[in-house]
């Protein structure tokens, strides 16, 4: 199995952690990527198999698939243990629904503060960080007694918790209203898989001279 992902591909990373997480053996491809010019050039084998032109692009064998969504669902069709679904049809289909939202409802508004950290003002940025903050608020909500954002550890995890990582860097933090998802991203971190791809993550960042989140710092010095 082959993952094509980049340094700071947030949905490479989702589908590295739950590789990680199912122990599936795989070869972790790292695209060109650079800050200034991005992907570019375009990896060959992600231009053949995702029309997209995007990472992550998975293949094994004969299998080339692309979206780390179906890269999920794919990963738990050829190894469901541990499983990162949960078993009860209503805790699965919350759980699919939030891993839905983390990326289609949730992480546009941290793709419209890209650019905009100078001006924080700005009406759209002002906008951006309400639209985050409104769904902390409502995430917020749902986790009195959990210790998993849809009972069980999940995919849902994985995917809020990259993206909100990305919130955190640009500009939309968990803030003191949101103590329950503050200690389940503390949960979050403690994770080997987790620890291994967002430390990562953070250490390509410290090597661009960016700055990095608090809650991300100490992972930076993970091995």
């Amino acid at each position: 199995m082959k993952l094509y992902s980049g340094p700071l591909s947030m949905f490479g990373a989702k589908a590295e952690i739950a590789a990680r997480e199912k122990d599936i053996p795989f070869e972790l491809v790292m695209v060109p990527f650079a800050m200034k010019t991005l992907y570019q050039p375009k990896h060959p084998e992600v231009l053949r198999i995702n029309p997209k032109q995007q990472v992550p692009v998975l293949v094994d064998g004969t299998v080339e698939i692309f979206d780390s969504t179906q890269i999920f669902e794919y990963l738990e069709t050829v190894r469901s243990d541990p499983p990162l679904w949960p078993a009860d049809p209503a805790a699965r289909a919350r759980a699919r629904l939030l891993e839905h939202k983390s990326d289609e409802v949730y992480f546009p508004s941290v793709i419209r503060l890209m650019g905009l950290q100078a001006t924080p003002e700005d009406p759209a940025a002002v906008a951006a960080r309400a639209a985050a903050v409104a769904f902390y608020d409502a995430l917020e909500r749902t986790m009195d007694g959990r210790t998993s954002l849809a009972g069980n550890y999940s995919y849902a995890d994985i995917a809020f918790f990259m993206a909100q990582l990305f919130g955190e860097r640009m500009g939309a933090p968990l803030g003191a209203g949101h103590p329950r998802l503050i200690a389940w991203r503390a949960r979050m971190g403690e994770r080997p898989a987790v620890r291994r791809v967002a430390g990562a993550m953070a250490r390509y960042l410290q090597s661009q001279g960016r700055p990095l989140p608090d809650f991300l710092a100490p992972l930076a010095a993970a091995a």
